[in-house]
């Protein structure tokens, strides 16, 4: 019995120092952009690294009022939250639809949706280009908005149609014979029962919609840049200026872990929404 207890708490020890370890190895490069930024340019590039150093702010005033950053920094945020919003609001019904309904087509439409997620997205990159160029879109935020419903958009409609399913359907028909209409029961009963899943799908959207790249560098121009292209601006010819870039980067994660504290429980009970029934 003794020997059991033993067991228990030595694999029980092993368990959580894995998990430290794990933790320290995962956050552990969040730790030095963060330290980097409050270093001034000898100290960041000295070599073995300085880890006591006097801090400075001036890495993010350099960031902060250099280059536009300031307006690159509202563009991310409106196409963000705008691409989030438009994509939930296609999304959820949507997603309602192939998880309630049944209609002619219904597999063929949802297997087409998820092949449109299959392609890569350099692939459209092109198309796109010539269409919007053709239109006068290029360098205007309603492209990349554009572009990012039309990525995120599928991915969202298979995550929330999983949602959708987990709900049982004997509580929308308690619903149907308390004599609520089929959008009734959706407002009233559905839609509050799969929040979790909507809050944790809306912050993948804004976090993909952030983080977004080549769409956003072919498109944008010195009107719609947003900060990932940005961070460019801090990469010279002969040199890379690691303090201002560092301190741009952890102004980059502000929104996304905002965003993350005021979510982050409907985020939970999305990633374990199905778990329990």
């Amino acid at each position: 019995m003794i020997n059991l207890r033993k067991g228990k708490l030595i694999k029980s020890g092993l368990e959580n120092l894995l998990l430290i370890l794990f933790l320290f190895w995962s956050s552990f490069p969040i730790f030095w952009m963060f330290s980097m930024s409050f270093k001034e340019k000898v100290d960041a590039l000295a070599m073995p690294p300085k880890w006591i150093f006097n801090p400075t702010l001036s890495n993010y005033l350099y960031a902060i009022l250099s280059r536009g950053f300031i307006r690159f920094y509202f563009n991310s945020i409106l196409i963000g939250l705008t691409s989030t919003i438009l994509v939930l609001a296609i999304a959820i019904p949507s997603a309602y639809t192939l998880s309630r309904l049944d209609f002619k087509g219904k597999k063929d439409l949802g297997f087409w949706i998820l092949t449109t997620r299959m392609a890569p997205p350099v692939g459209i990159l092109i198309p796109y280009f010539l269409i919007f160029r053709k239109l006068g879109l290029i360098d205007t935020r309603i492209s990349i908005i554009v572009m990012h419903v039309a990525i995120n958009l599928p991915l969202s409609i298979w995550i929330l149609k999983g949602f959708f399913k987990e709900v049982p359907g004997e509580m929308e028909e308690a619903a149907f014979i308390d004599g609520s209409s089929r959008w009734g029961a959706f407002f009233r009963v559905i839609l509050p029962l799969t929040a979790p899943g909507i809050g944790a799908t809306s912050i993948l959207c804004f976090i993909l919609s952030w983080n977004e790249l080549m769409f956003a560098l072919t498109l944008s121009g010195t009107h719609s840049k947003t900060v990932p292209v940005a961070l460019y601006n801090f990469i010279a010819y002969l040199e890379i200026h690691w303090g201002p870039l560092m301190a741009a980067s952890t102004l980059i994660l502000l929104p996304v872990m905002i965003f993350f504290i005021i979510v982050q429980k409907q985020l939970v009970k999305g990633l374990t929404f199905g778990a329990l029934r």
